[in-house]
């Protein structure tokens, strides 16, 4: 497509010329506004980098750009993307994945302001009144004060005396948390230690270290005492001594028990934003059980008292939304009858966009990416604003066939608006209701980058890009399943909305779980099979990493190279660590050198000491098989595989975790790209590569089909069949069509989602299942297979 520069084009087109962020080449292309625009490519060709970090980014530092330079000092700062040039940009709304802020005080209810108007509602109607709507928060804490209310019991009303509050509805107990915690104090400290042999068993408290000096040097306790020979009061100093001022080495400090300083340093945080041994910590020496006084509601007993119809606000916040819509509609009363209407907008945007089944007291924490995003969409369903660009990641994810159909229509109804709405998508169901089709590649990484395809879906079909090749595959079922060799028994399983669950999943398979979203996949497997002993589990959870770390030094892949390189040189392996002895001193290893312009992006120039390549240059004299280590973290896996495979820098060790990592369709990524330019998919590879080299029995693998291109899901097949065939038993739960059909086993959940779900509805072959298609995975996995039974293009 020729690129005019009319000045009218602006008023129908995104128009970008030479986008070079990350593995972009001299990208240049038109989009045009008021459409929907689907990006396509294989995971790591360029999609988000051009969606994301080029238009949406720069939009975004543009609207940063007209408030003062002081409230710039407060907002996050978006460096200019690599671009030449971009013309036409609207106000860019990003509909990531990200999951939604772990705070505990944060539901599903609060991010959707359903939980504000259902407080309004309540200090309208309720009885008795409580009169402000903070005295339904459990947010906001209360003031306790004596007095009466009147308790409706059915056959006649009673006044009873209680405390309640004149402000917040925070249960005091809980503080609003709904939980409340235990610490096992054997797993706090040995008592047969003092504190100088090592006493404290807290990760972070080692002997001779600060946190440790502090209780020794406090002058409440002996640190040569062991802890069973404390007194009464040293054992209550050592364990629950309030704040106490005192002087620490001549610096003014405060002094307290080790347990409420564990209880603020660690189980203030939620357990999602824990590092790895901290999470092992609380896991073994904490219990959380629910509040007794408020049982888990957050609110106080006035709260929990005041009612509309005989239901309190945490009564409605519990009941799940679809529910929760029936009793609204139920509800007759003329003044309120535009607030209801508000209300009911939000909760029927839930429904229409898949999320019936969760309840508004859900805590953000726990949903799913898929799920985070697509809470996210309801804030913008009800928008009044148009010419807005809206641009979502995969929102397919975690979605069911069944749907996808419903994602589609609010992705329409965006554009129809007057909106323009760029997605960034794998499957084909979202590709087919494109306005315009843009597809990047040919390949990922270095081998991707480039615009190989831009026009309608036809055009796509017709095209010989590997996206139009794969658009019209169809799975074709087993001919044959493996024979199981024994079964994983379940037995009574009823965890969040599982209805007494028996089912046995085969061993020694491969067994895809299915169904709807929220019809107990998760609570099934995660509840029943992960915790137990030799079981691997992969999940969705965020790769935790700096822009220092790398697929090297994630993998572990570092080390034995650093080990050959130290041996072959006779030198330290801490010399071949950009984060260690060996960095460049100017840069720290970073490669960069980042300038701070205050309320402006930070400035990275590549280090001129090192020009970019982190190290000493003493250290990259230092060679094995003729390669520096800064040319080996320069090679990407499959290179690098080539490389230690021979006979001059043979290292079997290294060439393990490479293998690894080509097999799961990594071996494009070079070992020192940072881990901050990998995209979801291959984040999420990434992780499966580290978790295939736990000795376990049993993998389980929660969509592992997210992310990836339609010509990447042949190559997942062949990675399970080898796990399989290795005498391992794998567990998938999937909604692809492609991996059901290729399962041995099918487990699906259902009929539908939240209390309508949660029981096995099938329970057998695919082909017995596409035979007899009573469920909707049923009917949609027979809709997919193919009639002829041909296998997908390859």
């Amino acid at each position: 497509m020729t690129i005019s520069s009319h000045p009218a084009d602006a008023h129908e087109w995104i128009t970008v010329r030479g986008a070079r962020e990350n593995n972009l080449r001299d990208v240049s292309l038109r989009i045009p506004k008021r459409r929907l625009t689907v990006f396509t490519g294989v995971s790591g060709s360029g999609k988000s980098s051009l969606v994301f970090g080029t238009i949406a980014a720069e939009s975004q530092r543009m609207i940063n750009e007209t408030y003062s330079a002081f409230v710039q000092g407060f907002m996050p700062t978006i460096g200019r993307p690599d671009v030449d040039t971009l013309e036409g940009l609207t106000t860019a709304i990003v509909v990531d994945q990200e999951r939604m802020a772990s705070n505990p005080r944060s539901t599903v209810g609060t991010a959707t302001d359903a939980n504000a108007l259902l407080r309004i509602l309540y200090s309208r109607l309720a009885q008795p009144n409580l009169g402000t709507t903070n005295a339904y928060s459990f947010n906001v804490a209360s003031v306790q004060a004596s007095g009466s209310i009147t308790v409706d019991k059915g056959k006649a009303s009673t006044t009873e005396v209680t405390q309640f509050s004149r402000a917040g509805g925070m249960c005091p107990r809980c503080e609003g948390l709904g939980r409340i915690s235990d610490l096992d104090l054997s797993e706090l400290y040995d008592e047969s230690k003092s504190l100088d042999d090592g006493a404290i068993t807290v990760p972070g408290y080692k002997p001779g270290g600060w946190a440790v000096k502090f209780y020794a040097e406090s002058g409440f306790l002996n640190p040569a005492t062991p802890i069973r020979d404390y007194t009464a009061q040293e054992l209550h100093d050592f364990l629950h001594k309030e704040p106490t001022k005192m002087s620490f080495r001549g610096i003014n400090s405060t002094y307290e028990g080790l347990v409420p300083r564990i209880r603020k340093s660690m189980l203030s945080k939620d357990r999602a934003d824990m590092q790895p041994h901290i999470r092992q910590f609380v896991d073994r020496a904490v219990t959380f059980i629910d509040c007794p006084d408020c049982v888990g509601t957050r609110l106080n007993a006035a709260a929990r008292a005041s009612v509309i119809d005989g239901r309190s606000i945490a009564d409605l916040c519990s009941m799940q939304v679809s529910d929760l819509t029936a009793w609204l509609r139920g509800l007759e009363d003329a003044h309120t009858a535009p607030l209801r209407q508000s209300l009911l907008h939000i909760l029927d945007s839930f429904v229409d966009i898949g999320l019936g089944y969760l309840s508004l007291d859900r805590p953000t924490g726990t949903l799913s990416g898929g799920e985070a995003q697509r809470i996210k969409m309801i804030r913008h369903l009800g928008s009044s604003l148009t010419d807005v660009t809206y641009v979502f990641d995969e929102p397919s994810t975690g979605l069911h066939p069944h749907d996808v159909a419903r994602m589609n229509d609010l992705l329409l109804r965006l554009r129809d608006k007057g909106n323009t709405v760029l997605v960034v998508e794998h499957k084909p169901e979202v590709i087919a209701i494109a306005d315009h089709v843009v597809d990047l590649g040919p390949r990922a990484g270095e081998h991707g980058g480039t615009l190989t395809y831009q026009g309608d879906l036809a055009g796509l079909r017709s095209s010989e890009t590997l996206t139009g090749r794969h658009l019209g595959d169809r799975s074709a079922l087993k001919t044959s399943v493996r024979t199981p060799t024994g079964a994983l028994e379940i037995r009574g399983a009823d965890a969040h909305n599982l209805r007494d669950v028996d089912v046995d999943i085969p061993t020694g398979v491969l067994t895809v779980v299915t169904g709807v979203a929220g019809s107990g996949k998760s609570s099934l497997i995660s509840t029943q099979i992960s915790p137990r002993e030799g079981v691997v589990t992969v999940d969705q959870a965020a790769i935790r990493g700096s822009r220092r770390s790398n697929p090297a030094t994630y993998t572990g892949v570092l080390e034995p190279i650093r080990k050959a390189f130290a041996k072959a040189n006779g030198v330290k392996p801490a010399l071949f660590s950009a984060n260690s002895e060996g960095a460049c001193p100017a840069c720290n290893g970073a490669g960069v050198i980042y300038t701070d312009l205050a309320m402006m992006a930070a400035a990275a120039t590549p280090c001129e000491d090192c020009a970019g390549r982190r190290f000493q240059p003493e250290v990259l004299g230092h060679t094995l098989a003729g390669k520096s280590i800064a040319d080996v973290l320069d090679l990407s896996v499959d290179e690098a595989l080539e490389h230690f495979a021979s006979p001059e820098a043979s290292l079997p060790a290294a060439t393990k975790v490479l293998t690894r990592l080509r097999d799961v369709g990594l071996g494009y990524i070079r070992l020192g790209q940072p881990l901050t330019t990998l995209s979801g998919g291959e984040r999420q590879r990434l992780k499966l590569a580290v978790h295939m080299a736990e000795k376990g029995g049993t993998y389980v693998l929660d969509e592992p089909t997210a992310g990836l291109h339609l010509a990447d899901v042949t190559q997942l097949l062949e990675l399970l069949d080898a796990l399989v065939e290795s005498g391992k038993t794998v567990i998938v739960i999937e909604h692809h069509q492609a991996v059901m059909a290729h399962a041995d086993h099918l487990i699906d959940l259902g009929p539908g989602a939240g209390h309508d779900g949660g029981r096995i509805v099938f329970d057998g072959t695919p082909s017995q299942l596409v035979s007899n298609p009573t469920t909707l995975t049923g009917r949609h996995l027979a809709a997919h297979v193919s009639e002829s039974g041909k296998e997908p293009h390859r």
